[in-house]
């Protein structure tokens, strides 16, 4: 028996926890029209808080909320529900954190912004499956500019705090964010 196989094919139970709001929102209505009943949560306590009550077949994790880490809430998923499924997304994807997420159940580790076929993909695949690059991977510099932006907004759009956390001069920062998204 597969990984896959071992959720029923008929409980399409998803769990979606993500601290962006429009994020969220987009990812949700793009798991529902793909046949998910979604249940969206902002914080790792709300997250945690629906397991405790219901325990989806599957969940998308953002890996870094505001209150936690995404992690408490696989693990509680996988406490409660053994053949549940989860991907974590991440914007500060590394080794550490990857392989930390998959031993604490996870079956696979996206970067945002993760499409939603992307993320079914991941939450259908088999485990022995080989994954496949994908077709418009961004660009290093798109990479970098989005995380940027991700820093920038987490800084309540304040150009010196952003420029301190990124360890960057003031003037270079506002350079880069007067000019467009690279491709």
């Amino acid at each position: 028996m597969t990984a896959a196989a071992a959720v029923p094919s008929d409980d399409r139970s998803l769990l979606i926890v993500e601290d962006d709001k429009a994020f969220l929102e987009r990812l949700a209505r793009a798991m529902e029209g793909r046949g998910f009943a979604v249940t969206a949560c902002s914080t790792v306590a709300e997250g945690i808080a629906h397991v405790g009550q219901s325990a989806p077949a599957f969940a998308v994790v953002d890996l870094r909320l505001g209150d936690g880490s995404g992690l408490d809430v696989v693990s509680a998923l996988k406490r409660r529900r053994a053949d549940a499924r989860a991907v974590v997304l991440t914007g500060y994807g590394n080794i550490a954190t990857a392989v930390t997420a998959v031993k604490m159940g996870a079956v696979d580790y996206l970067s945002k912004p993760a499409e939603a076929d992307d993320v079914v993909a991941a939450l259908m695949s088999s485990g022995g499956d080989k994954v496949e690059p994908p077709q418009n991977p961004m660009s290093a510099d798109r990479v970098r500019w989005e995380h940027i932006q991700r820093i920038y907004e987490m800084c309540d759009r304040n150009v010196s705090e952003t420029a301190r956390r990124l360890n960057m001069h003031r003037r270079t920062l506002q350079r880069i964010l007067a000019k467009r998204a690279p491709r």
